[in-house]
């Protein structure tokens, strides 16, 4: 049952809606601030995120590579693993949503396909080569997306000390134009391409591939997807990243948006899957702490951060418990 056709079907559905939930929810990564600044209006800046999100998918496959070959034995798993990974990640990201929580579709994806592999083959399934990447981006990009944000945004204050507070912001509510473009197309560069992964999984389980690849209509329908996703918006999960962390201006935004972009870029072209949206969100830390720690409301941060950690136990354990009980009773 799990091996036909009509499974990897459903995969490929249970994907698109991984993709738009993805694109929906993560809509914030590159216009909260933006829109928090008033630079553009939320449905000019959405379609915007939406296009620079397109784009940015169709930049490599590296990060897919990891997804679909670097986390788990691919012999040792089926669809149905593949299938109750997609499940959890949707039903966290759907929940945390609904409570304007910014959660990392990207670390649900990867906890829910380990406690799912880990349910169908034991824990010789995972690949720790591969897990060494993700906790090193776990724990670093976040760090060294605030440290950038303080630095960038401690060296523009000192670039324009001298400057009339009314011009500086004239000129950034163009200059972040460019920047939340940028932010959109690095998340496209990164997140497009977890579907792009587990897409390609799913294929090289059902038809057997020698070698790991992934097709240009894979590409193609996540990137599409993710575009689709975005123009929905996540607004309950934007007000939290633009207004509820700290008061931003658009010099703020500029450096909180090229900061974060520039983390994910490089992280894009090595491989290592990212939450785009720790970081922005710590991006946004860093630079409301270049005026005081007071600055930054560190409570909804905390709220973030416990987001953040909730989700590997949580998406982990549902690919666990789903994938058990289907083999058990089906």
């Amino acid at each position: 049952m799990f091996e036909s056709f009509w499974f990897l079907i459903l995969i490929l559905f249970l994907s698109v809606a991984f993709d738009f939930v993805n694109g929906w929810t993560d809509a914030c990564n590159s216009i909260a601030t933006v829109v928090s600044t008033r630079v553009l209006s939320p449905h000019v800046a959405v379609l915007m995120a939406a296009l620079f999100n397109l784009i940015g998918a169709f930049s490599g496959t590296a990060v897919a590579v990891t997804i679909g070959k670097g986390l788990v034995a691919q012999d040792s798993i089926n669809l149905l693993t593949v299938a109750t990974a997609l499940i959890s990640v949707i039903i966290w990201s759907c929940v945390a949503t609904v409570f304007g929580l910014p959660t990392s579709e990207s670390h649900g994806l990867i906890s829910g396909l380990a406690g799912a592999g880990v349910a169908t083959a034991g824990t010789k399934v995972l690949i720790w080569a591969g897990w060494r990447k993700v906790f090193l981006g776990l724990v670093l990009a976040p760090l060294i997306g605030f440290a950038i944000g303080l630095i960038a945004m401690t060296l523009l204050l000192w670039l324009f000390r001298r400057t009339r507070p009314a011009a500086v912001t004239g000129i950034f509510k163009k200059v972040q134009i460019v920047s939340a473009a940028f932010m959109a197309f690095s998340h496209g560069s990164n997140d497009a391409q977890k579907t792009m992964g587990i897409i390609s999984l799913a294929l090289a389980i059902h038809f057997h591939w020698s070698s790991f690849h992934v097709p240009a209509w894979v590409i193609l329908m996540s990137a599409t997807t993710m575009g689709i996703g975005t123009l929905f918006g996540g607004w309950r999960v934007i007000r939290t990243m633009g207004m509820n962390i700290t008061k931003l201006q658009p010099i703020h935004g500029f450096a909180a948006e090229t900061s974060a972009a520039i983390v994910i870029q490089a992280a894009s072209r090595i491989g290592l899957p990212l939450s785009t949206t720790h970081v922005i969100a710590s991006g946004i830390m860093g630079v409301g702490a270049t005026r005081r720690l007071s600055a930054v409301r560190w409570g909804v941060a905390g709220n973030i951060v416990l987001a953040w950690i909730l989700t590997f136990p949580i998406c982990g354990g549902i690919g666990w418990l789903l994938t058990t009980l289907i083999n058990q009773f089906i």
